[in-house]
């Protein structure tokens, strides 16, 4: 079987598991779980803030940001697309009272303009604007690399105007290394932001939120109150920190989905848009078959992908996948669909 789902599939390879194993561990919530305490070190480090949270997933450390970020009743802005929008359940309206206004925006990234255009003053019949989101890279719109400037130009806007400003940057590592430059460039311009270890880094469980020592206080508290509060929570640190150490291989995957692009796209009834990352979309509409039906038989030929959309099918790579499982999902395509 050849999973291109997702690059949430990754199992642990042997150093992760060996770290799992051996990994000094202590009361997370009591602040006295070693490996954790390392991780978020080196995290915020890395991502240039003053300090970091481990949370079990991604969904809630966004969440957690959102809720410390605002007041109830506020109004937070988002790509229509964005992850907080469509996949995390209404959390924003559920966990932090939000109203969400969402924007259509280039590559996932609202214009200086359109921020400006759309924040909101409070006054007494409005609670104002909080919070503006934004995603790097952006998952549904099919893994863009956002670049620095356009972060900075929004945020910018944004923060003038007293709105904090959170990014999701599950796949935050991947719009790096796709556009070059160090991780802090998209980092700066911002409040916080989550990144995820067990996506393309392949870390078993676990996301990072990271901004300043007082947010992080703050979000400390409401991980608590989300059900986040672990306790020797080292074991799953320990194999995150080994995660680290995969970001300079999530060129690999790029490369690899450029070529399942390139061999999708040279299929009847297939029209892939070309990756910046390890994200492929494939609109079948040619094919005059549901996305479902793409899907279903795709995995009677022991190739995982996902239905995303009502034209589109989604195939994504990982540190999992070689390139010769590349090759092979594109004889078995071919195979299906000749």
């Amino acid at each position: 079987m050849i999973d291109l789902r997702s690059d949430t599939v990754t199992k642990p390879d042997e150093a992760m598991r060996e770290a799992a194993a051996t990994a000094a561990v202590g009361d997370d919530v009591y602040g006295e779980d070693p490996t954790v305490n390392d991780l978020e070190a080196r995290i915020a480090d890395r991502l240039g803030t003053e300090a970091a949270l481990y949370f079990p997933t991604g969904t809630m450390a966004n969440q957690t940001a959102a809720r410390v970020h605002t007041e109830r009743g506020q109004e937070v802005l988002a790509d229509r697309q964005s992850h907080v929008v469509k996949y995390e359940l209404g959390g924003l309206a559920q966990h932090a009272g939000l109203q969400v206004r969402m924007l259509d925006a280039d590559r996932g990234v609202p214009s200086p303009e359109r921020v400006a255009a759309a924040t909101v003053a409070e006054d007494l019949h409005r609670p104002g604007t909080g919070l503006l989101c934004l995603e790097n890279t952006h998952n549904a719109r099919g893994g863009l690399a956002i670049d620095p400037e356009r972060i900075a130009a929004a945020a910018t806007v944004a923060r003038e105007r007293d709105v904090a400003v959170h990014l999701d940057g599950a796949r935050l590592f991947n719009a790096a290394t796709a556009l070059e430059v160090p991780v802090t460039d998209l980092t700066e311009p911002v409040d916080s932001v989550m990144v995820s270890l067990s996506k393309g880094l392949g870390a078993p469980v676990g996301s990072m939120l990271a901004g300043s020592e007082e947010f992080i206080e703050r979000a400390r508290r409401t991980r608590k109150l989300l059900g986040g509060g672990m306790r020797q929570a080292g074991i799953l640190a320990g194999p995150a920190l080994e995660a680290l150490e995969n970001v300079d291989d999530l060129e690999t995957d790029h490369e690899n989905a450029r070529l399942l692009a390139d061999g999708i796209d040279g299929v009847d009834g297939f029209d892939a848009q070309e990756p910046e990352t390890n994200i492929v979309l494939a609109d079948v509409s040619g094919t005059g078959l549901e996305p479902a039906t793409v899907v279903e038989r795709l995995r009677e030929r022991d190739v995982l992908a996902t239905q995303f959309g009502p034209t589109t099918v989604r195939f994504c790579t990982h540190r999992d996948v070689a390139r010769e499982d590349i090759d092979a999902a594109l004889e078995r395509l071919e195979d299906a669909f000749d």
